[in-house]
């Protein structure tokens, strides 16, 4: 991906805003090396409004969280995001990471009032019976208002901020150029995958901002899950839905902690821990869609002891062969298969640089020997997880966003399920799930279903094979077939057979002007030296700005 420093300009006040906080936080070094040092001393002087405040002495990671706060809302749900990357982010950027906060204050009532008439096409007296002008809960991307339905219905009504979508847009710009510069010249940022990193994040984002679609994910759990009374998930009214807007229930439920205080609650804690548990299992193993972001400001547990769902902007969806490597890799710890787990870890990641055999299969067989014949009663999920994620990243494999997303949300439930009840263990929820997935796996029809799959698809590799050959030979005929070959290094040699032959024009300009300089000057009489001394200086003039070229290429 190439760098547009045009798109850092369009954005002026933006860019420098970012550089600023990116100075006052000691991060000075990534600036000039990224190359934006140049647009900041062009731009001190016309945009510069305060000195800069000197850098904090913290650790660099919180120093990145800090400066990640500092920037606004989009970079703090870009390091939000960014923690549910354990294959990319260290474990200790991780942690710093989840202590993000969102300080954003509510928008105007009136805005909001507004906002509502004009997507939804009427003035707000004939939409609801009542109106809360006050909101109830206020995020980066919306805030949430209570209103009443005119059937006497609780609502609770989600509205985007006023130009959140443009400002969102402007920081994606500016994200997508200061990750290519840092790819480009920040040679160990390539492990990290940046540009990488902001398109997974921007599509998360965008999804986030589109509430028409929230509605539909939040319709398909609710036709899922309408035969489970153990969860609840709030009845959406599709015609007070825009992209902007998202009308639905309100449910008047407790937070964890409040849940806890109650001195008989109707549900015990450890039950609802268990039926919270059940019921992701079920979302992942069973459906293969789950809700990607389970913490306990999104989860209520109502008078009765049913667990409610909030915010399914971040959905997590595992494909059939992912939920089946998952299934093999349970298997190969299971049965301490060290050969079929270091194949399942290199079909499930991607390899972004060269990963040694060796050393993978030793890493992974000191794992298995961790948890082989570990009681199911005392086995640690979360730290499990953990211990596999640090094997991938330390041999440069790459999981798939979705298992990524599915570890964080283990890690996440395994938490919120102790806190509900000390002697919650995640392993004795998950164990049944998996063992119907592997029946399931070798059951008759299921075995019959693939193989005809499959031989669908090898008749229609068969079908056509014969149209591709009949291709290439006619490509063939006519002179047209083209071989693509990819050199690896070759720019590195090109660059070097450059270097070499402008160090050889410099020296022969420089040998010329000795040259001439000896020969020309000294023996010359008057016409000719009147003559030929415009034209040595010229031959300098050029001399000198060539050679200038080159030194300021650094290619020399």
């Amino acid at each position: 991906m190439e760098a547009h420093p045009f798109r850092l300009l369009r954005n002026l006040g933006r860019t420098r805003e970012i550089m600023v906080v990116l100075l006052n936080h000691g991060f000075g070094d990534v600036v000039d090396r990224v190359g934006l040092s140049t647009y900041w001393r062009r731009m001190k002087r016309l945009v510069s409004r305060k000195p800069l405040d000197a850098p904090p002495k913290l650790k660099a990671v919180e120093r990145i969280r800090l400066s990640l706060e500092a920037l606004g809302p989009t970079y703090i749900k870009f390091g939000q995001v960014m923690s549910t990357r354990p294959d990319l982010i260290p474990a200790g950027m991780i942690a710093e990471l989840a202590r993000l906060q969102e300080h954003v204050p509510p928008f105007p009532a009136e805005e909001a009032v507004e906002i509502l008439e004009c997507e939804l096409g009427a003035p707000i007296s004939r939409l609801f019976a009542a109106f809360d002008r006050v909101p109830i809960a206020a995020g980066s991307l919306a805030q949430v208002h209570k209103a009443v339905h005119h059937d006497g219905t609780a609502l609770a009504i989600k509205i985007r901020r006023p130009n959140a979508e443009r400002n969102i847009e402007r920081d994606l710009s500016l994200m997508v150029e200061l990750a290519a510069l840092a790819e480009k010249h920040i040679a160990e940022s390539k492990v990290f995958d940046p540009c990488g990193l902001v398109a997974h994040f921007a599509r998360t984002i965008r999804r986030e901002l589109n509430f028409a679609r929230e509605a539909r994910t939040m319709e398909d759990f609710r036709r899922m899950f309408r035969n489970d009374a153990t969860l609840r998930i709030p009845q959406v009214y599709p015609d007070l839905v825009t992209e902007s807007v998202l009308t639905m229930e309100f449910v008047d439920g407790y937070r964890i902690d409040d849940y806890m205080q109650l001195g008989c609650p109707p549900c015990p804690p450890a039950e609802v821990a268990r039926n919270g548990a059940r019921i992701f299992m079920k979302m992942a193993i069973e459906f293969g869609i789950f809700h990607g972001d389970p913490h306990p400001g999104n989860l209520r547990i109502t008078p009765d002891g049913t667990v409610c769902l909030l915010d399914f902007g971040m959905v997590g969806i595992l494909e059939e062969r992912t939920r089946e490597q998952i299934v093999d890799l349970l298997q190969a710890v299971n049965s301490r298969d060290v050969e079929a787990a270091v194949n399942v870890v290199l079909t499930l990641g991607e390899p972004f640089r060269s990963v040694e055999y060796g050393l993978l299969r030793i890493d992974i067989q000191d794992f298995l020997a961790n948890y082989y014949g570990v009681e199911l009663e005392r086995m640690h999920v979360a730290q499990m997880l953990t211990d596999f994620v640090a094997i991938l990243s330390a041999h440069g494999l790459r999981c798939p966003p979705s298992v990524m997303l599915l570890v964080r949300v283990l890690v996440t439930l395994d938490g919120v399920g102790r806190r509900l009840d000390p002697g919650f263990n995640l392993a004795t929820e998950l164990q049944p799930f998996i063992e119907r997935l592997v029946r399931d796996r070798y059951r008759p029809g299921r075995i019959a279903h693939r193989l005809a799959v499959d031989g669908q698809r090898l008749l229609g590799a068969a079908r056509e094979l014969p149209i591709q050959i009949n291709s290439t030979l006619k490509k063939l005929n006519n002179d047209s077939l083209q071989v693509h070959l990819d050199h690896q290094g070759l720019d590195h040699f090109t660059l070097e057979v450059e270097r070499s032959s402008n160090r050889l024009v410099v020296g022969m300009i420089v040998a010329a002007l000795i040259l001439a300089s000896a020969l020309i000057l000294p023996r010359g009489g008057t016409n000719t030296f009147w003559f030929s001394l415009p034209v040595y200086l010229l031959s300098s003039l050029l001399g000198v700005w060539l050679i200038y070229g080159i030194f300021r290429s650094g290619r020399l």
